[in-house]
C-alpha cells in the first residue's frame, strides 16, 4: 500500500551565525567586539504545509537555498524544526524517531561514504544495522552492486571512486534495507548523462513496487519525467503544487516571450497586451518585458510591428515553451538556476 507523509505548518529559523573564516584554517583575526552580539536569524522555511500520497514519486522543486534541503533534513530527523509537526505513516517523526527511521532510506546531497571500506562492505555493514541476516545481506548486495553497475569494483576501497559512483553507492547503501520511503536529495549532482538516466530507471522500478519516493531537484527535466506531483519552494515557502502538467497548464498562456527594448514604459505595455493571444506583459526593468501568450514564434512579427508602430525598438528576443521554469519564473519573477 506504500506509506504516506504529512507536513503541518514547518518552521525552521537557524540562529547560528556563519564560520567568521569559513574557507580560511580555522583562525578568525576580525577585531574583538565589546557590548551583546548581534543575534543572527535565517527563516529556513516559513509555515510550510503538503501532503506526499504513498506510493507516489514526490518532488520537491526550487533553487539553491529554497529550503528543499532543510525539509528533507527534518523529515528524515538530521535537523530538528523551530515548529510544525512532520509525520511519515502514523509516526510523529521527532516524537517518534526510531519507529519513523525504519521506515525511510536517505540519500544525502553529498555523499557520505567511509573511505576505509569496500563498497560491497558499505553495503552490507549498512544491512547489519537494520537487523539483516548474513545471507540476507549478501544477496541484496550482489542485487544492488549489479543494479548499479559497481559488481566489478565490489571489492575496491571507496576512495578510489569518482564521484559519479560515490552517488551510485550513496542510492544502494539507501535501498539496502528496502525501504518504504526513499528520500533522495538532489540524487543527479555529479552524474553523467547515461549514469543520470540509469538512476532515472532504478528509481521507478523502485517506485513501481510500492514505494514512496521524495526527491528534490533543481533539474526542471528531471523533475517533469520522474514526479506524479511536485512542490515548487522557494525563500522556505511553497508557491505552487500539483502535477507537472497542471502546473505548467496554469502559467498565463503557456508561453513566455522575453524582450529587450530600447526603453519601456506604460505605451508600450499598452500595445503589446492588445495583440492578439496575449495573455499578460510584466515589465521587468526600464528595457525588459515578458510577454505570456498562447503561442510563440507566430507572435514576433505583430510584437515588432506594434513596438515600432509606436517608437520603440526590440533589441532582442528569447520565446520559452510551457516548462517548469516558466512557472517558477511566472511566480518570482527568475530562474530556477538563480
Amino acid at each position: 500500500m506504500g506509506i504516506g507523509i504529512r507536513i503541518e505548518n514547518l518552521r525552521k529559523v537557524f540562529d547560528t551565525p556563519p564560520p567568521m573564516a569559513a574557507g580560511g584554517a580555522g583562525f578568525s583575526f576580525a577585531p574583538v567586539r565589546k557590548g551583546p552580539k548581534k543575534k543572527t536569524e535565517l527563516v529556513a522555511l516559513d509555515g510550510v504545509s503538503f501532503e506526499i500520497r504513498a506510493g507516489e514519486i514526490f518532488g520537491l522543486l526550487g533553487p539553491n537555498g529554497a529550503g528543499k534541503s532543510t525539509t528533507i533534513g527534518i523529515l528524515t530527523t538530521r535537523t530538528r524544526p523551530t515548529s510544525g509537526r512532520v509525520f511519515i505513516g502514523e509516526f510523529d517523526v521527532w516524537q517518534q524517531q526510531v519507529e519513523a527511521k525504519r521506515l525511510i532510506g536517505v540519500v544525502p546531497q553529498r555523499p557520505n561514504l567511509d573511505f576505509a571500506l569496500t563498497a560491497r562492505e558499505i553495503l552490507t555493514f549498512h544491512g547489519a544495522y537494520f537487523g539483516q541476516s548474513s545471507k540476507v545481506r549478501e544477496q541484496h548486495a550482489d542485487r544492488l552492486l549489479e543494479q548499479f553497475k559497481l559488481t566489478d569494483r565490489a571489492t575496491h576501497m571507496v576512495r578510489t571512486f569518482s564521484g559519479g559512483m560515490m552517488q551510485r553507492l550513496s542510492i544502494a547503501r539507501a535501498m539496502m534495507h528496502d525501504p518504504e520511503v526513499l528520500f533522495l536529495d538532489e540524487p543527479s549532482a555529479g552524474l553523467d548523462p547515461q549514469t543520470r538516466l540509469l538512476l532515472w530507471e532504478i528509481i521507478r522500478e523502485y517506485n513501481r513496487q510500492g514505494k514512496t519516493i521524495v526527491l528534490t531537484t533543481h533539474y526542471m527535466d528531471e523533475a517533469d519525467a520522474l514526479c506524479e506531483r511536485l512542490a515548487i519552494i522557494d525563500h522556505g515557502k511553497i508557491i505552487a503544487e500539483g502535477t507537472p502538467q497542471g502546473l505548467k497548464a496554469a502559467i498565463p498562456g503557456g508561453y513566455i516571450i522575453r524582450l529587450r527594448f530600447n526603453r519601456v514604459d506604460a505605451e508600450l505595455t499598452s500595445e503589446l497586451s492588445a495583440i492578439g493571444g496575449v495573455t499578460q506583459v510584466r515589465v521587468l526593468d526600464e528595457t525588459g518585458a515578458d510577454v505570456y501568450a498562447d503561442r510563440g514564434g507566430q507572435l514576433i512579427g505583430p510584437i515588432v510591428n506594434a513596438a515600432q508602430d509606436a517608437g520603440f525598438e526590440v533589441h532582442d528576443v528569447h520565446i520559452s515553451e510551457p516548462s517548469l521554469e516558466n512557472l517558477f519564473l511566472h511566480h518570482t519573477g527568475r530562474s530556477l538556476r538563480d
